[in-house]
């Protein structure tokens, strides 16, 4: 069974995402060995400089990188957009070899530079979304592409 990391950087506070995380977490549990990974934020001030800014996704960078195992898909408006079979034919190819994979998402000021260069970028949209409601983008995504593999009606 194909184990699939999900690497957050910071936690979900509303219920609502909670609630909504749960429930594709519960589907996930049955098609892939899934795990979520919640990493710290940097402590920045209210207001932060560039350089403020730069230091703390170095450092979010380092703890992501050490948790990443498999192929690594970091999501930034950078990556390269797909259709869901596409999204799913990927799943499909990390299927047939033993392993891992890890999908990475980024604080409120994204991902750093390395982060983004260990693996193959993935884009939902050009149109930037707050990394909560990414999380949950991604737990939908995971299951309509196991969906789609395993020939199911879910995606029309």
């Amino acid at each position: 069974m194909l184990e699939v990391r999900m690497l957050c950087v910071g936690r979900l506070k509303e219920t609502y995402w909670r609630q909504a995380f749960a429930e594709y977490e519960k589907r996930l549990g049955t098609l892939c060995k899934f795990q979520l990974l919640e990493l710290p934020e940097a402590r920045l001030p209210e207001d932060p400089t560039p350089g403020e800014i730069a230091a703390a996704l170095e450092q979010e960078g380092r703890a992501i990188l050490e948790k990443c195992k498999g192929t690594v898909y970091p999501l930034c408006i950078e990556g390269k957009t797909m259709t869901s079979p596409d999204f799913a034919s990927k799943l499909g190819d990390a299927m047939q070899y033993p392993g891992a994979v890890s999908f990475v998402i980024g604080s409120s000021f994204g991902l750093s530079p390395q982060v983004k260069a260990a693996g193959q970028g993935i884009s939902f949209s050009p149109m930037t979304f707050p990394h909560q409601l990414a999380r949950i983008l991604l737990c939908e995504q995971l299951y309509r592409g196991f969906q789609i593999l395993r020939g199911t009606r879910y995606h029309k």
